[in-house]
């Protein structure tokens, strides 16, 4: 084809252009053919813009090309990062088909499927350790919070130990005093009497917790006078087996409580079980806490000795501290912080009856000497339900109250001359109230009895070991015959020996 012809087509070509250009902007298009500067035939055309009414400067032109080329190149940017993760994409699918047998081995699918099984095992020891660091840590809080209420109770008797030695100290030089100047005005032959009568406090012989005891016994004497007592309900001695404490064995270990929830508590058979329960069936409460509802319940010793409770009752109100009992398939025990005895029945697991201890001191106001809120002590015996207080009434002296185990009614009262504070835990055999002299000493006595058939008392001397060094439970099982105790930690009991009467 000739440049001529070859002239036309583009003219032609240009003619349709303006006019489809006129066409689609409805204004008129300019056309105009002109040699150029080397003689060519060059054909122009102008059309106006449609949205500007002049041209821009030249600055101006220049700052939108720039922001022109500036977004061509995120978006340049963009595309390369879209191909590069197109890319590793496709690698994955391709190692995918491999492993799921595409084209590859069924050994490396396997090796996969085992890597992935190994990840899996890792996160779920992980997740396990870190729930059994969780649960640790929440216990030592509790442990914690504990160990801070025994610090702030202990400091508190500390206190008060200081205080109560310091007011016992001036009454025992004034007693003493005192005994010197009845003995020079005696006669000769009452002479040897009141000698005997001043040795049996023995003072000297107690180390610092028996002396605190025998301090602050001795004015309890002349606060309440012996007296006899309303008929006393009539009981065959040979048919119940009764008699007077003359021995305690050594301390026999079933088992250690594992918290420190467990320093002090109780551990419990019911003298009367009625069913489902038996002779057999065993309690336990770790009494270490503000709020103490558990009760732990184990069908038989093999059970117990294991840990492995058959039951756990909660208790709908809170106890204090170690002085519940279990008889006739009930709990007694003394809610926190008020002087009421509750009747809590374990087959039905609700409370069937609340009584007031008539003045009784509660939450710290005549506790033993060991401390631990035991202001109210329940005891049962071959004569039934006791309950062991003091009162302001009586200063701080042991009184003793037997309880109807129905409705809780005090059925009797007596005010002992023995100071509940110089104790450190009594319990009850045959209608007599026995004491213990030491929570401590591995060489404690039982140091007092208070007879409630002639509401006397007398002192005794028989050996008590609290072989673990601290003995915050100790309560009588008629049936067994057995004294059962918690020793810092550790359930015990002792075998007795009882006097025939």
């Amino acid at each position: 084809m000739g440049a001529a012809s070859i002239a036309k087509t583009l003219v032609v070509w240009l003619l349709l252009s303006v006019g489809l250009a006129r066409v689609a902007l409805g204004s008129t298009v300019h056309l105009r053919r002109a040699n150029d500067r080397n003689g060519r035939c060059i054909y122009s055309f102008a059309v106006p813009s449609p949205n500007e009414a002049s041209c821009p400067e030249l600055g101006q032109a220049t700052s939108a090309i720039r922001e022109l080329q500036r977004e061509s190149n995120v978006q340049r940017s963009e595309l390369e990062s879209a191909k590069a993760r197109l890319s590793l994409l496709e690698n994955l699918v391709t190692q995918l088909h491999v492993a799921l047998g595409a084209g590859g081995s069924p050994a490396s699918a396997a090796e996969l499927q085992r890597e992935l099984d190994r990840l899996r095992m890792e996160k779920a020891q992980q997740e396990s350790q870190i729930s059994r660091l969780e649960a640790a840590y929440s216990t030592l809080g509790q442990e914690k919070s504990f160990l801070e209420e025994e610090k702030r109770r202990l400091e508190q008797e500390k206190a008060e130990l200081g205080r109560r030695l310091e007011s016992s100290t001036q009454e025992i030089v004034r007693l003493r005093a005192s005994q010197r100047h009845q003995v020079s005005e005696a006669p000769a032959q009452d002479s040897h009497q009141g000698s005997q009568e001043v040795s049996k406090w023995d003072l000297e012989s107690f180390d610092y917790q028996e002396l605190k005891s025998e301090l602050m016994e001795v004015p309890a004497s002349s606060i309440f006078e012996e007296r006899p007592s309303p008929s006393h309900p009539a009981t065959g001695d040979r048919a119940t087996g009764c008699g007077e404490l003359v021995w305690v064995g050594e301390p026999v270990t079933f088992r250690r409580a594992e918290t420190i929830a467990g320093k002090y508590g109780m551990w419990m058979k019911d003298p009367e079980p009625v069913p489902p329960y038996t002779r057999e069936t065993t309690w336990r409460v770790d009494a270490i806490g503000t709020d103490i509802r558990q009760v732990f319940e184990y069908d038989n010793a093999d059970q117990f000795m294991k840990g492995y409770p058959s039951k756990v009752h909660v208790l709908p109100q809170s106890m204090e501290s170690t002085g519940a009992i279990i008889y006739r398939g009930s709990l007694y025990f003394q809610q926190r912080k008020s002087r009421t005895v509750a009747k809590y029945d374990l087959k039905t697991e609700t409370i069937t009856v609340q009584k007031d201890i008539p003045s009784a001191g509660y939450h710290g106001q005549f506790p033993y000497s060991w401390g631990g809120y035991t202001d109210i002590d329940l005891a049962v015996d071959e004569m039934g339900l006791w309950v062991t207080y003091s009162t302001d009434k009586a200063k701080g002296a042991i009184v003793l109250s037997k309880l109807e185990p129905e409705t809780l009614e005090v059925e009797q009262t007596w005010e002992t001359n023995i100071r509940k504070q110089a104790v450190a835990n009594s319990f009850m055999i045959c209608g007599t109230l026995y004491t213990i002299s030491s929570y401590s000493s591995p060489d404690a006595t039982v140091n007092f009895a208070y007879h409630t058939a002639t509401s006397t008392s007398e002192p005794l001397s028989i050996r008590f070991e609290n072989r673990y060094g601290y003995s915050s439970m100790v309560d009588y099982n008629p049936t067994e015959r057995k004294l059962f105790a918690w020793d810092n930690f550790n359930m015990v009991t002792y075998d007795i020996r009882l006097s025939t009467i």
